[in-house]
C-alpha cells in the first residue's frame, strides 16, 4: 500500500538535501512517535552512506516494534529536469514489514523547495494497520520538518 505526501519548505533545496542526508534529521523528525537506535553499526554516521544499517524501532520510545533495515541510495536528477532535483531512497525491510520502499524527492520550487515522501509498505495481513500508521507518521514527519525549518534548523527545539 502506498502513502504519498508533499510539503513546501521555506529553505533552499540544497540545504534540505544536506539535512536529509543526516541520521540526525531522521531522529529529530521521527520524535516523539518513533525512536530509532542503531544496532549495526553501533553508532550511526554523521551522513548516510549508500549501504544498509540495522536499527531497533520503538513507538513513543517504549513499545518495541522490532528491527528495521535502512538501505540508503540516492541520485541527482538535476540535469534531467533542468533544475535542482534529487532523490534519496530507503528500500528497507523489517520485523513487521517485508517491504518499506521510501522515496524522498527534493526539488527547487519558488523561494524554497518541494519535499515529497512516497512510501510503499507491505506487511502481510498487517499491511492495512502498518499503512494507517505510515499515513499518520509521514504527516507527523513533515510537520516536524516545517517546524525545524521555521526555527532555523535549531535541532534542540522540541
Amino acid at each position: 500500500m502506498l502513502v504519498e505526501r508533499t510539503v513546501f519548505l521555506s529553505c533552499s533545496p540544497q540545504k534540505c538535501f544536506a539535512e536529509v542526508q543526516t541520521p540526525r534529521l531522521l531522529l529529530h523528525i521521527a520524535r516523539p512517535l518513533v525512536r530509532f537506535a542503531p544496532i549495526e553499526p553501533k553508532v550511526l554516521p554523521e551522513r548516510w552512506e549508500q549501504k544498509e544499517y540495522l536499527v531497533s524501532v520503538r513507538i513513543f520510545g517504549l513499545l518495541p516494534m522490532g528491527r528495521q533495515w535502512v538501505n540508503i541510495s540516492g541520485r541527482d536528477r538535476s540535469n534531467e529536469f533542468g533544475r535542482f532535483y534529487v532523490e534519496l531512497r530507503d528500500n528497507g525491510r523489517g520485523t513487521l514489514m517485508s517491504k518499506r520502499d521510501h522515496l524522498i524527492t527534493i526539488q527547487a520550487s519558488g523561494q524554497g523547495c518541494s519535499y515529497s515522501d512516497r512510501v510503499e509498505v507491505r506487511a502481510g495481513l498487517l499491511t492495512p494497520l502498518v499503512w494507517a500508521f505510515a499515513w499518520f507518521f509521514y504527516r507527523h514527519r513533515q510537520r516536524r520538518w516545517e517546524h525545524l525549518v521555521a526555527n532555523g534548523f535549531a535541532y534542540g527545539q522540541p
